[in-house]
């Protein structure tokens, strides 16, 4: 299917937006989204390194738990970061918020390529690690909200859920460029040269992502949906109080929706090498390649997946993708524990197609819950609440799981429990393919 982001002429009653405009704004968009979880991924493909620098123990399993608690520990920040950015995005600009956004994130992740380890400054190195962390989660919070609302109200009506999921394309994108930078280090580095200073250097490139990422923000339009409610006055002073007042239910619908797609999400792209290099004991490097692989595969669906929802609805991709992942989990992470290379990489690239079912008209489905102008509060605190309480967690507790039954297929449980909890929110809830943005 040919990609084009071009929109049609079209007058959104205050102002006219040209077709280079919006392709500039939806390209900048999801081009600093890119370089955003870049920074925020790279810390998970390399925790097991962090967690023998930063957490020393006798054993690798507890430093490697450490190091995965502290990778939740963002997502703990992310409600805050949703509960400032989304109302700042409401009240003075997507665009604004944005920026502010790779700043911080760009900063935090440099931080952390020149923190002294745990045998240089003994207990300091892991607090300030964390630091770091919380604040990476500050920015993470902010950005999914303001950047979907971004993307969503730029697109038109009937390419919504095509445009919309070009934000979850960049995060895949974020992750994909962090996993080549994983794999590219192992392979050439060794374990030893990992340990003492190759590890940093994709840390400290997280300036220049903040950089570029902070440039192409500065130069993109606020979107016409927003200008619209800016030149009626109907901007929100208090939006998050609104959204808490007015949109319970919805905000309830946005945290069961989010539950499955953030633990299949985080737990395939994310955790997924360190389990085959940990618990399959296949190579790390080899681990990383088949990582890099499936994200590729993944993100190439993405924007197919948008695509169809706009022909068959939201609700029966998405609930595709509950299906499969209550189906299979378990049978195919049984294939990849006793597998060679290739089935491993087959099973992955499997479930990759129902992740990609859930992302690509992901975006697009929640942003139509909620009206424009408490948009990205709506967003932000629904999403990044169940992100911090399912997603971040996902890795930890998976860890957990193997380590307490002694069963490597175990987290298959927990992705199986959140897929029905999500299938079941799904179908309470409206189509919403064809009808208007609030």
């Amino acid at each position: 299917m040919a990609v084009n982001l071009e929109l049609n002429q079209r007058d959104t009653g205050k102002q006219t937006i040209s077709p280079a405009q919006a392709k500039k704004a939806v390209i900048a968009g999801t081009f600093g989204n890119i370089m955003e979880w870049y920074d925020w991924a790279i810390y998970g493909y390399f925790a097991p390194v962090i967690g023998q620098l930063f957490f020393p123990a006798t054993d690798a399993l507890a430093s490697l738990l450490l190091s995965f608690a502290v990778f939740a520990v963002g997502f703990i920040m992310r409600p805050l970061g949703a509960l400032f950015f989304g109302p700042y995005s409401d009240r003075v600009g997507r665009k604004k918020a944005l920026s502010l956004a790779v700043i911080l994130m760009g900063i935090s992740t440099f931080v952390m390529g020149i923190l002294p380890t745990y045998e240089q400054i003994g207990i300091l190195a892991p607090i300030l690690l964390v630091i770091a962390r919380l604040v990476q989660g500050l920015s993470a919070g902010g950005e999914w909200g303001s950047g979907t609302s971004f993307i969503v109200e730029y697109a038109p009506e009937s390419k919504r859920g095509f445009y919309g999921s070009w934000q979850q394309f960049s995060t895949g994108a974020g992750l994909l460029v962090g996993s080549v930078v994983a794999t590219v280090f192992t392979t050439i580095f060794s374990p030893q040269e990992l340990s003492a200073w190759g590890w940093r250097i994709p840390f400290l490139l997280g300036i220049i992502v903040g950089i570029v990422g902070l440039y192409l923000r500065m130069r993109i339009d606020e979107t016409p949906k927003y200008k619209e409610i800016a030149k009626d006055t109907k901007v929100s002073k208090k939006p998050l109080l609104d959204t808490l007042k007015n949109h319970p239910k919805e905000i309830l619908i946005a945290i069961g929706f989010t539950i499955h797609w953030t633990v299949s999400y985080y737990l395939l792209l994310t955790y997924m090498p360190t389990y085959i290099s940990k618990v399959v004991n296949l190579p790390m490097s080899l681990s990383l390649l088949s990582n890099v692989i499936v994200i590729t595969f993944f993100i190439s669906l993405v924007p197919v997946m948008g695509w169809l929802s706009d022909r068959l609805g939201r609700k029966p991709v998405l609930i595709s993708s509950t299906i499969g992942f209550a189906l299979l989990s378990y049978p195919l992470f049984s294939l990849i524990e006793h597998s060679s290379f290739v089935i491993i990489l087959l099973s992955q690239m499997l479930l990759a197609i129902f992740e990609a079912a859930y992302s690509g008209p992901g975006p697009a489905a929640i942003a139509e819950v909620f009206p424009t102008k408490i948009r990205a509060s709506a967003l932000s605190v629904g999403y990044n609440i169940s992100v911090a309480a399912f997603g971040g967690t996902a890795p930890f507790i998976a860890t957990y799981l193997i380590s307490a039954t002694g069963d490597n297929t175990s987290p298959t449980y927990y992705v199986i429990a959140c897929a029905v909890i999500s299938m079941l929110v799904l179908f309470g809830i409206k189509e919403t393919y064809k009808e208007p943005l609030k």
